[in-house]
Order: structure tokens, then C-alpha cells, then sequence
């Protein structure tokens, strides 16, 4: 752990306000320093988990580009989790394209059964 100050941030899943008491705590640590953060119980292993991969990004960057510091890393590795996170908007629309067609055969499934 490092020396730095403790942070507090509170994750809670976007659908649902959770009240504080149902809120745990956890320490998570990026790039050597450690953030106290409370969070749903459900979220937790996911929270780890992103946690684990940015961490792990950030050491392959230390690798590829020696001789940077560890804020340039952190940066590197925000840009790759936030390219990730939105590289595939083909799939969204084909998404909503089988949402339309199932929709669409919904309704002639429908109109065949009220004859």
C-alpha cells in the first residue's frame, strides 16, 4: 500500500439508488495507490475484476514504453479501457436490428393467432 491519501468513492449499480447501509466497503489499489470505495455487494467482483485488468494493462505499458512515468501509464490505460468499452457499435445496431425483426415477427405471430 502506498503512502497516499485515501479516496472515497461510492459505486452503485445505475438502476437502482442503494442506500448507504447496503453499500461495503473495499480497498482497491491502481498503479500503487489505494482508493477506499463503498459498493454494491453485487458489483464487487466486477469491480475487481476491471480493476485487475487495468492494472494489467498498465504493466504492459510499462513494458512497451520504459522510461515513462506512472501518470502516463494510468493515462494509457484509461484511453485503452475507454476505446475498448466503445469499439463495437456495429453490434449495438445489429442489435436493435434483431430487436426490430423479432418485434416485427411478434406482431405477424399475433395477427395469425387472433384469426
Amino acid at each position: 500500500m502506498s503512502d497516499s491519501k485515501w479516496s472515497s468513492l461510492t459505486i452503485h449499480n445505475s438502476q437502482f439508488t442503494i442506500m448507504a447501509e447496503q453499500l461495503i466497503p473495499a480497498t482497491i489499489t491502481i498503479a500503487d495507490r489505494s482508493y477506499r470505495i463503498k459498493l454494491d455487494p453485487k458489483d464487487e467482483e466486477v469491480v475487481r475484476k476491471t480493476v485487475k485488468t487495468i492494472n494489467d494493462k498498465i504493466i504492459e505499458f510499462k513494458t512497451m514504453f520504459a522510461g515513462k512515468d506512472m501518470q502516463d501509464y494510468v493515462a494509457m490505460a484509461l484511453v485503452w479501457y475507454a476505446t475498448e468499452q466503445n469499439s463495437n457499435p456495429a453490434a449495438d445496431v445489429e442489435k436493435e436490428n434483431i430487436a426490430d425483426k423479432l418485434n416485427l415477427l411478434e406482431r405477424m405471430l399475433d395477427g395469425q393467432l387472433q384469426f
